[in-house]
C-alpha cells in the first residue's frame, strides 16, 4: 500500500491509497457519472434509502471532497487498477446526524459499491486499506457505523473488521444499528 498527499492544505490530508486490485482516491468530476449511476440504482441503496437524482449525486461528491479540507479525513473513489471502472465509494465522514448517543467528532465508516462489484470482495479490500490509514493517523480511539439490520452483507463487513453492536438508535425514523471499532493499541 502506499500513500502520496493528494492536497496541498494542511488540513486536508487527502490520500491516495493502493490496494492489489484497486486505487482509493479523491472523487473528481470524471467520477460523476458513474457515481450517479450507482446512487441511482435502487437495488444499491436499498438499506440506505431512496436512489438519488443526478443533483442529489452532485452534492454528494461535492460533500466528499469537502470532508477532507474540513475534517482531514474523507471519502475516497473506489476504481478497479484492471479495468479503470468505478467500484463504489468508500471512507469516513462526519455528518452530524442526529442520533442518541451522538457519534459527532467520530468518524462514521460508510460504503456503498456499484451493483456489479458487489460480492467480489472490493469492500473488504478497501476497508482493510482505509482502517489501517484511519488507525495510522493516530487522532481517534473510535469509529463508528450506522447499518440497517437487515442488511446482512455490510454487517458482516463490519463485524469482520472490528465493528461491534452498541445499540440501536433511531436514525431517519427507522431502527438502525450503531456499530463502534477501537483503534487497536
Amino acid at each position: 500500500m502506499r500513500g502520496s498527499t493528494g492536497c496541498s492544505s494542511q488540513r486536508a490530508k487527502a490520500i491516495r491509497l493502493e490496494t492489489e486490485r484497486l486505487i482509493l482516491d479523491l472523487h473528481g468530476v470524471e467520477h460523476f457519472e458513474p457515481l450517479r449511476e450507482m446512487w441511482g440504482d435502487a437495488a444499491v441503496v436499498h438499506h440506505i434509502g431512496q436512489p438519488s437524482s443526478a443533483q442529489e449525486a452532485w452534492m454528494r461528491l461535492l460533500r466528499y471532497r469537502g470532508l477532507w479540507q474540513l475534517l482531514g479525513y474523507g471519502y475516497w473513489a473506489l476504481t478497479e487498477k484492471a479495468s479503470g471502472r468505478f467500484v463504489g465509494d468508500l471512507g469516513f465522514a462526519d455528518f452530524h446526524r442526529v442520533v442518541e448517543p451522538s457519534i459527532r467528532g467520530i468518524p462514521e465508516a460508510g460504503w456503498v459499491l456499484a451493483s456489479w462489484a458487489h460480492g467480489q470482495g472490493f469492500a473488504g479490500e478497501a476497508l482493510t486499506a482505509a482502517l489501517a490509514w484511519l488507525d495510522g493517523q493516530g487522532a481517534h480511539e473510535s469509529s463508528v457505523c450506522l447499518i440497517a439490520p437487515e442488511n446482512e452483507p455490510s454487517l458482516r463487513l463490519a463485524r469482520r473488521f472490528g465493528f461491534r453492536d452498541e445499540r440501536t438508535v433511531s436514525f431517519s425514523g427507522h431502527d438502525t444499528l450503531l456499530l463502534r471499532r477501537m483503534r487497536p493499541r
